[in-house]
This record gives structure tokens, sequence and C-alpha cells, in this order.
């Protein structure tokens, strides 16, 4: 199969994906968003941008949008919130505790999702109406 970057995949592949796979992908695309939008906003000198940046992408900086955006989640992406929140994680997060861990995967799975299956404009609607 050849690789088409920015090429969506359809909804039934996106929903055979493991929902920390889905994670996985979500965890870069916030990640990027968020780098994105500091070096548009501000000309900060390097370090300061990897600070803000990290403040924003850890798992507590994620809670406190998913604070403000579940609310606004479609009961799909509600639904794969609780799949990435309750799956089974290689790996245990060193900077926060395990609730916020879970919420920040559940809160990556659905971004990853969203962004895999071409719903960008979803995804900024939830990204960019979080402010």
């Amino acid at each position: 199969m050849m690789f088409k970057f920015f090429e969506p995949i359809t909804l039934n592949k996106a929903e055979n994906l493991s929902p920390v796979t889905l994670a996985f992908a979500g965890d870069a695309v916030y990640s990027l968003y968020v780098r994105q939008k500091l070096v548009l906003e501000a000309d900060y000198p390097a370090g300061k941008l990897q600070k803000l940046s990290s403040a924003q992408v850890s798992a507590h900086g994620q809670n406190e949008l998913l604070r403000r955006i579940e609310p606004k989640f479609t009961e799909q992406e509600a639904a794969i919130f609780k799949r990435g929140r309750n799956a089974k994680k290689p790996s245990h997060s060193k900077n926060a505790d395990l609730a916020e861990y879970n919420n920040s995967t559940g809160l990556e799975a659905v971004i990853g999702w969203l962004y895999l299956t071409g719903q960008g404009e979803r995804l900024l609607q939830l990204l960019e109406d979080e402010e």
C-alpha cells in the first residue's frame, strides 16, 4: 500500500485502529498545532517556545483543554474519548497523575481520529473554540 500524506482514511479503518494508536497520531497533531500557533503568535526564542509548548501539550495542559471542549463533543467523539481514556496503555506519565494521563490519552485519541479521517474543520473548531 502506498502511503499518501494528508490523505484521510475511511471511518471504518479508523474504527479498527486501537485507541492508543489514535492517541499516538493525535499527540503529534496536537503538538504541531500548538507549535505552529506559538510560532505565528509571537517572536519568542526557541527555549521559550519549547517551555510554552510543553505546558500545553503536557497531560495537565491537555486536561485543561479537555475541561473546556468535552461538553462540545459529538456522541461519536465522546465514545472515542472514552475508548482512549479507558485503553490499556504501554506506559504511564512520570509527571501526571493517572486520571490526567488517561484523560489526555482520550483527548489525543479524539484528535487523532478527527485528523486521520479528514475532519480538519471539526478539529480546528474544537481547538480554536477553546480559547
